[in-house]
């Protein structure tokens, strides 16, 4: 392999979890308080993310407003009622009622207002009137007139927002892995809180859609770092459960948008609030407790000195220092000094690394395939619920409790049946449901078409959130962010994918159900070639990334090749011949008991031969 996968940290880092972590306190209390600050993260940007479903939201009616420039001389609006004015006005539409884009234009020497005479149709010229938006009173929408020919600024405001949030996985992913979890979390809090306060002030389209950008990128680096912090500070049995609790804060953010929506009516008071959450975020950085840093990329990268200091805090606040075993923050240290060297020097690594990888790479692309499947076709499911029914709310609160429902699938199953096999039957669910409504939609009922929909995104939402949590497992501690950052911004990619639909006014919509469906039912074989992470220790070096295998398909008979005369148990002893330091932890843990198992005591008769006598006879029995 290559100089980075030799230079891989020492086999003392690959027992994290049953060397490392338990003599510091294990998931301990310290553990705990630090996992819980890091969920409140996930509600913030969570409420900046899902509050541009306001913003953009188009109101159901709308139509020009009318000009009395382009009316007759001969025209008096007094004489007639509001009906008829609007007749005269706004052209009607076969099939969609009154234009929403265009007016009447009369000649100036028209005398005739009957409506009869001639006269030819022309786009608004004084703006639009709406109805009230879902929740708010004005939007992106209504404070641009971005309708009719300015439509498309929509759709790109959204590709903008979803770019940013690629730009900032990849970027801030790297800096993760650079400058550390707790540091890449502050920077990205701090100028997501100053984005948010900047979008506030937007006084043009453009100035909106680059603020948007900007706040996309570093709201991204807010998500990743508190992940993957809180995902390694746990063992293994409490993984899955913290990535889920933090799933359920965004939830809960999700539910609670559209009630703050209608609180707020304007869409600069909305932006406001969604930015205190950020702004409540700042204090982490004078409390170096509610964010540490994660001793286990200390760790990884080498830098001793601080991940020695970190673990020392982690065991006095988790009160590791009450166990039976004597000084065992000292025995800790002195095996971290047994392992590592003085000179030993920090090493960061990059991304760019897994140009030297095979596994690391291939584990990599698959999960970015599967989470790019995952938010990409959730248009399809979503569209069908649109056709279902136009409110708003029945599609956005149906996604939302499908998503609620996913994390729940999640949490059942996953522990139990393995992080492959659930993202297999994700996968299979997902593209099963995507094929049915693209061959048997117009033979099925819309009740059975609904629920095609509904099982569909159900399923789509839990392959997006498997991939998530399955790429946090098996990428190493050293790259892990720059990896998973990779992955993240794959399924933005597929989030991307609806706005291109939309900027096209859905003229692709069929050839995009087609590939999403396809790409869904070949995921399928993909995900055969990953490994299982289930109950294992978080990989840390490259060369620990690249030992992981693929499982088999099925379990081997317990049976098989079992050879119980040739099968050799290691001899249980109180002593570890391969650990100075346990070997004097446990020589003095024996030293200080009353009761030993032998007595040493000197020989109270003298010897009976002399030393030259006993070389003497020693020679004899050596000749006989």
């Amino acid at each position: 392999m290559s100089s980075a996968l030799s230079a891989a940290s020492p086999r003392f880092l690959t027992d994290y979890e049953t060397r490392i972590l338990p003599r510091a306190g294990g998931y301990g209390r310290y553990n705990r308080v630090a996992v819980a600050f890091s969920w409140f993260p996930a509600f913030a940007v969570t409420l900046n993310l899902f509050s541009d479903v306001f913003f953009t939201l188009i109101p159901d009616t709308y139509r020009c407003e009318p000009d009395p420039t382009l009316l007759p001389p001969a025209f008096l609006r007094s004489n007639l009622s509001r009906q008829d004015y609007l007749n005269l006005t706004v052209p009607w539409e076969d099939g969609s009622g009154r234009s929403r884009c265009q007016l009447f234009r009369y000649p100036a020497n028209a005398s005739d207002v009957s409506g009869r005479g001639p006269r030819e149709t022309v786009s608004c010229t004084q703006g639009w009137e709406y109805s009230s938006a879902a929740g708010l009173r004005s939007n992106f929408v209504t404070e641009w007139n971005l309708v009719c020919s300015n439509y498309w600024k929509i759709p790109l405001q959204h590709i903008c927002f979803m770019t940013g949030w690629i730009v900032g996985y990849i970027l801030l992913g790297t800096i993760c892995d650079w400058l550390g979890r707790r540091r890449g979390f502050l920077l990205s809090v701090s100028l997501s809180a100053l984005s948010g306060v900047a979008v506030c002030l937007s006084s043009s389209a453009v100035m909106f859609l680059l603020l948007r950008l900007c706040q996309g990128a570093v709201l991204a680096g807010v998500f990743l770092s508190a992940y993957i912090f809180r995902l390694e500070l746990c063992d293994p049995p409490h993984r899955l459960m913290v990535a889920m609790v933090g799933g359920f804060f965004a939830v809960s953010a999700e539910l609670l948008l559209p009630g703050v929506a209608v609180l707020c009516r304007d869409w600069p008071v909305l932006q406001a609030v969604a930015t205190v959450p950020l702004l409540l975020l700042l204090p982490y950085w004078c409390c170096a407790s509610l964010f540490p840093e994660s001793p286990r990329w200390l760790l990884a990268t080498d830098q001793i000195p601080r991940a020695k200091s970190s673990l020392r805090e982690f065991a006095a606040r988790n009160g590791a220092c009450q166990q039976d075993e004597m000084y065992p923050g000292e025995t800790l240290m002195s095996e971290i000094d047994s392992v590592y060297t003085e000179d030993c020097q920090p090493r960061f690594y990059s991304v760019l690394e897994l140009r030297r990888t095979r596994v690391i790479w291939k584990n990599c692309l698959i999960l970015s395939f599967t989470l790019f499947i995952g938010t990409g076709v959730q248009y399809c499911f979503t569209r069908n619920l649109h056709l279902h029914s136009s409110n708003f709310y029945f599609t956005y609160f149906l996604r939302v409790i499908t998503g609620a429902l996913a994390c729940v699938f999640i949490c059942l199953s996953v522990n139990h049946f393995g992080r492959r096999g659930m993202l297999l039957l994700s996968a299979i669910i997902t593209g099963l449901s995507s094929l049915l409504l693209l061959a048997l939609t117009q033979y099925l009922r819309g009740g059975l078409v609904l629920v095609l929909s509904v099982v569909g995104l159900l399923f789509s939402q839990a392959l997006a959130m498997l991939s998530t949590f399955f790429a946090s497992e098996v990428m190493p501690t050293v790259v892990r962010g720059g990896c998973l950052g990779l992955v993240l911004a794959a399924g933005c990619v597929g989030m991307a994918a609806s706005s291109l639909m939309e900027l096209q006014n859905n003229g692709g919509y069929f050839l995009h159900h087609v590939i999403f469906a396809s790409f869904a039912v070949l995921s399928v074989l993909c995900i055969m070639l990953l490994p299982e992470s289930k109950r294992k220790s978080l990989p840390d070096s490259l060369k620990e990334g690249e030992s992981q295998r693929r499982p088999p398909l099925f379990l081997s008979r317990p049976d098989r090749d079992h050879l119980p005369l040739l099968c050799t148990r290691a001899p249980l002893s109180e002593y570890n011949p391969d650990n100075y330091s346990r070997l004097v932890s446990a020589t003095r843990k024996m030293l200080t008991k009353d009761n030993l198992p032998y007595r040493i005591s000197a020989a109270s008769v003298p010897p009976l031969l002399s030393d030259s006598d006993t070389q003497n006879e020693t020679q004899r029995e050596v000749l006989s």
